[in-house]
């Protein structure tokens, strides 16, 4: 029944498929949307057709056009005496094309800067065969009616077509046992953290009392011992001991502290 369904539809003569698209103007009704669709669904098949054989299912472009043919049905006159398969032609296509080009970028990127980079693309090339040189950014943007920030935007996000392994080599002249990209970038340096910690540890340290201070200083950056420390404070080896917990306890909390803030 569906491929009778779908035969008896495909017979319709232009008449009676203009009188559905005025029904439907006046209607909008998704019976008779419907049955355009599936007027017209060997078109559709017609133009994915041109793009098989691309790496791409053709049921999945076949989709992708059904697509374009209903953006085309809703927008269609059929007073103004365009035959609908011509009308509706090029929206099928471009949504097809723009279906390549979406999957072509590597990463994802807004729609509207892809298309403003491929606006960009064709503007340089016209530009440059025009002018004899190449065009600058304010030539290309006034171009495609842009502005400078977003022209610079979309031409550096073309790089986004292609991206490359971090596991490919480097071909640098001299270099017996080439590099990989990977092997260039750098890592967290530990150094920064360091300097980091450093100033909120001295932050820290003036904040102990005058005694529990020097026995830090004395202990930790003059390396003396805390029989060394007794001597020079005149205090027990047993206090400095005393003082010491107290004082790397202190220290311990101060910083515990000053992390929460950061995070906050």
């Amino acid at each position: 029944m569906a491929s009778e369904t779908k035969s008896t539809l495909n017979d319709y003569p232009e008449d009676k498929v203009a009188h559905f698209f005025r029904q439907y103007q006046r209607s909008r009704s998704t019976e008779i949307r419907d049955r355009l669709t599936l007027i017209h669904m060997n078109l559709v098949r017609f133009l994915a057709g041109k793009f098989a054989n691309r790496g791409e299912p053709l049921e999945d472009l076949i989709q992708v056009g059904t697509i374009g043919l209903l953006n085309a049905i809703d927008r269609y006159d059929p007073d103004r005496g365009t035959k609908f398969s011509t009308y509706a032609t090029p929206t099928i296509m471009g949504e097809i094309k723009r279906y390549f080009r979406d999957k072509s970028w590597n990463l994802k990127v807004p729609r509207h800067l892809q298309e403003l980079n491929w606006a960009a693309t064709k503007a340089i090339e016209s530009l440059s065969q025009e002018l004899g040189r190449s065009p600058t950014i304010q030539e290309i943007a006034r171009h495609i009616e842009a502005t400078e920030e977003e022209t610079i935007e979309a031409i550096e996000l073309g790089n986004a077509h292609e991206t490359v392994s971090l596991d490919t080599k480097l071909t640098l002249e001299g270099d017996t046992v080439p590099l990989t990209h990977g092997e260039m970038l750098g890592g967290p340096d530990v150094g920064l953290q360091n300097v980091e910690n450093f100033e909120d540890l001295r932050s820290a340290i003036e904040h102990l009392d005058d005694r529990e201070k020097a026995i830090i200083l004395f202990r930790f950056f003059n390396d003396l011992s805390q029989t060394e420390v007794a001597k020079r404070l005149n205090i027990s080896q047993m206090h400095v001991s005393r003082l010491q917990a107290k004082a790397l306890q202190r220290l311990k909390q101060m910083l515990a502290d000053q992390e929460k803030k950061k995070k906050s």
